[in-house]
């Protein structure tokens, strides 16, 4: 009981670090996404940053299962 309260606590706290490292990345990629495309505002400009955002998570996301998955057969 006690190791299963310490794993979930080490999942929540891996969890909650994450939560701000995205935080701080969104904050990032919107800083280099107006220099590079101008002003941010409106709807067309919100959108494409959306996609953009989703597509790298979506990339990164493949590539992390992946590398744990190898990480589990060696």
């Amino acid at each position: 009981m006690k190791s299963e309260v310490i794993e979930k606590i080490a999942a929540l706290v891996t969890a909650a670090f994450g939560l701000v490292a995205a935080l701080a990345w969104n904050g990032t990629i919107q800083a280099v996404f107006k220099q590079v495309f101008g002003s941010s505002e409106g709807i067309i400009p919100m959108l494409v940053y959306a996609v953009v955002v989703t597509i790298i998570a979506v990339i990164v996301t493949v590539k992390v299962g992946k590398a744990a998955e190898r990480a589990k057969k060696e």
